[in-house]
């Protein structure tokens, strides 16, 4: 009876590759670091030398971040790692080599690690940032419709039902429709200290 002949295991995909801070900050002089963050957050403090690509605007980044990664090993970081892994599977899927650093901003800045601010320095308010957007702003939205459920009509818990439901979506699918539209508002897009998209692209092309 003939050997089987043994199947390769499948290779790992390059979203799965990750390094944590310590990694990160050994070998940032290697690599090439995208914030995913909105230019509110990024202007808030940021790893050093990151360039700033908010992950709704991430499908026109593609052919620049595709340059970048040939040439250096590109990470990409958010504030915890939630939004930098949903842009690592993103980025996969148009074959570009890419790591998530594990933790993020926030854990970056735990290990004791500087942050950077844009040239213009940190603005003296900057927003929350954005799962504290998120975890607010869907706490209120569950509170109204209890509230509006009992002092008006019942039919108005429907909406708190709504939000529990769209937070159970999220977490199935580590996906996160709130953020995304919390990311468009003024306040997260607009900042003085804010780098232009276009500048950042350019950037990312010459390396």
């Amino acid at each position: 009876m003939p050997t089987p002949t043994p199947t390769a295991s499948p290779s790992p995909s390059p979203s799965s590759a990750s390094l944590d801070a310590d990694q990160t900050h050994a070998r940032l002089a290697e690599l090439t670091v995208v914030d995913v963050r909105t230019p509110g957050e990024y202007a808030g403090g940021h790893v050093p030398g990151a360039l700033n690509v908010p992950l709704d605007r991430l499908d026109r980044a593609v052919p620049a971040l595709k340059e970048a990664a040939a040439r250096r090993e590109l990470v990409i970081v958010c504030q915890s790692g939630n939004r930098s892994r949903t842009a690592c599977d993103r980025l996969a899927a148009h074959g570009i080599p890419v790591i998530n650093l594990t933790g993020g901003t926030s854990g970056w800045a735990a290990r004791g690690h500087a942050l950077a601010h844009p040239a213009g320095g940190a603005p003296t308010r900057t927003p929350w940032a954005m799962d504290r957007q998120v975890r607010l702003t869907a706490g209120t939205l569950v509170l109204l419709g209890l509230l509006l459920g009992l002092l008006i009509h019942p039919a108005f818990q429907l909406l708190s039902a709504a939000i529990a439901g769209g937070l159970v979506f999220s977490a199935l699918t580590n996906t996160c429709g709130m953020a995304a539209l919390l990311a468009k508002l003024p306040h997260n897009r607009t900042t003085s200290c804010a780098v232009d998209l276009d500048t950042t692209l350019a950037q990312l092309r010459q390396g």
